[in-house]
């Protein structure tokens, strides 16, 4: 077995076309470190609807110059197949560690295909590369990005050329192709071929920005801006100034791109600790902002916190989903409303008020953005889609204008967002949203749990019935299958599901409770409050986590 795994590694080591990790690799054979070769020689990255994401360093099972090499060739193998011979690829990346490398690996690949390939010209927020993909009319696009992972990780998503993330079958057509190729020695790889864009993207990108808001809206909302150590700082200082709102005061400790994001355990806003910065500039800021603005790395989520009594509180995914979404009816939005199932079902009362649209998707910005005729579609995990037409994909840009204006426009109405989400509490009933998230060494411990929930699913969570037990394994009348499970309570729902992307275990919870009228909001926060953590902790029972 160890020589097996041994010859392995010194196959790999002989085609490694980086320093970097071949001195990694030599080092680890020169050990004998067999844990670690085999950790890496045990199977190989899987290529999926995220595309790959995994940690740097050198084997088939990281992220590295030979894996993503390989990738691109499958890619291009694909689309050639599809009868896109000479079509454009056009390649984004952000400010991570080897994100450079591969984006530059990717275009040699494409151009040795006898595909054209077109390469942003510098580390650029996600939304962008989804602008281009479109506005260029290419074939296909890919992003460099391990979105809001940590520092170690890097990842490589893959855009066909409607501009969204690549579904099912593609992914395993295009996994197919990536495992039909042996040896890297038959990728030819040339030195030049490629073009990197100019600027000119980037202000097509930006003019478009400007569609989001309505003509003559108030812009006077003051902002706290953090990019979390991301690409996002240059994009949306550009888009404000243009949109002529008050330049954000910035979080300079996050404000540049730095690949090991040093004041962050998780670099993702919605991680505990991850916003405390923002909230110490806030505190210190005069005039007192009305608002705190934070991109994830690649800028394509956007979380927003609002001053609450005496301190400053990050809105949950859901509450900036149902503010955008009513701000958007208020302005004659018209269109198709969507959201993945694990979002709030506030947004389909919403919407079903106003007469609009209402889809549910699985989870993922793939199946939101390929709705028909989507207006906007949103995820409870920090994701807006608000102009669609410009960009098929969540954006933390387009999301950051338009949740200012919306806050600028309740400013000058003497109104605050957590004013606006009252009204809607009242008028649809209070929608409390949580999560219980599981992160494992052991990736075992996931598939027990969701076998346990399957075997024994509950009868009832937080003293509320279960009226409907729905294995997602088997799809649904609106929805192909997925691993998942829904239940629906009187008064409740919840979802249980493994990440796409991280080693977790995702439960999403939501309770509904009706609000008579506003002298009754804090005792029915209360009661949601108790419900939640009630439903949590028999959820956590039952599932054995």
């Amino acid at each position: 077995m160890h020589d097996d795994l041994i010859a392995r590694a010194k196959a790999w080591l002989a085609e490694d076309p980086d320093p970097d990790t071949r001195d990694e690799l030599a080092a680890l054979l020169d050990a004998g470190d067999h844990a670690e070769l085999t950790a890496r020689f045990s199977g190989t990255l899987q290529f999926g609807t995220a595309g790959l994401r995994g940690e740097l360093g050198a084997g088939p099972q990281r992220m590295n110059r030979s894996v993503v090499i390989r990738a691109a060739a499958g890619l291009a193998a694909y689309l050639k197949k599809q009868g896109h011979t000479d079509g454009l690829v056009v390649i984004g990346y952000d400010a991570r560690h080897k994100s450079a490398d591969f984006a530059r690996d990717t275009a040699a690949v494409m151009t040795g295909a006898g595909l054209r390939a077109a390469v942003l010209p510098r580390p650029l927020p996600t939304p962008v590369l989804a602008f281009a993909i479109r506005h260029l009319g290419a074939v296909a696009g890919v992003e460099v990005t391990a979105s809001h992972n940590p520092p170690r990780d890097n990842g490589y998503k893959v855009y066909l050329g409607d501009g969204s993330q690549i579904v099912p079958p593609a992914d395993a057509e295009i996994a197919a192709e990536i495992d039909a190729i042996t040896t890297l020695s038959a990728v030819p790889r040339p030195d030049s071929g490629w073009d990197t864009l100019g600027d000119d993207v980037l202000d097509a990108y930006l003019a478009r920005t400007d569609a989001v808001l309505a003509p003559g809206s108030p812009r006077t909302a003051r902002t706290v801006y953090t990019a979390m150590h991301g690409v996002g700082k240059e994009t949306l200082l550009a888009a404000f100034a243009r949109a002529g709102f008050p330049e954000p005061v910035l979080v300079t400790e996050q404000a540049d791109p730095d690949p090991d994001f040093p004041t962050v355990a998780f670099p993702n806003p919605e991680e505990p600790g991850a916003m405390d910065l923002a909230f110490a500039t806030a505190r210190t800021t005069e005039p007192g902002p009305d608002l705190i603005i934070a991109n994830d790395p690649d800028a394509d989520r956007c979380a927003a916190a609002v001053k609450d009594g005496n301190d400053w509180r990050m809105l949950r995914g859901d509450e900036v989903g149902a503010l955008l979404a009513a701000h958007l009816v208020a302005r004659g939005a018209h269109g198709t409303f969507a959201e993945s199932i694990v979002s709030s079902s506030l947004l389909g009362r919403i919407a079903r008020k106003a007469g609009q649209p209402y889809e549910e998707t699985l989870t993922g910005f793939k199946w939101i953005a390929r709705v028909e005729g989507l207006r906007y579609g949103y995820e409870e995990a920090l994701g807006y889609c608000v102009d669609p037409d410009g960009v098929r994909d969540k954006d933390g840009i387009t999301a950051a204008l338009l949740i200012t204006e919306l806050a600028s426009q309740l400013k000058e109405q003497g109104r605050t967002l957590l004013d606006l989400l009252d009204d809607l509490a009242v008028e649809h009933g209070l929608h409390a949203t949580d999560q219980l998230s599981v992160r494992v060494e052991d990736l075992s411990l996931i598939a027990d749990a969701m076998r346990r929930l399957r075997e024994q699913p509950p009868t009832g969570l937080a003293g509320l019935p279960v009226t409907r037990a729905e294995d997602l394994t088997q799809g649904t009348e609106t929805l192909p299958p997925t691993d998942g499970l829904r239940y629906t309570l009187d008064g409740a729902r919840v979802i249980v599901r493994p990440s796409g992307t991280e080693p977790k275990l995702k439960c999403y919870l939501e309770v509904v409770v009706p609000v008579p009228d506003r002298t009754h909001l804090t005792a029915a926060r209360a009661k949601a409050a108790d419900l939640l953590a009630a439903v949590k902790r028999d959820l956590s029972e039952a599932a054995g986590i």
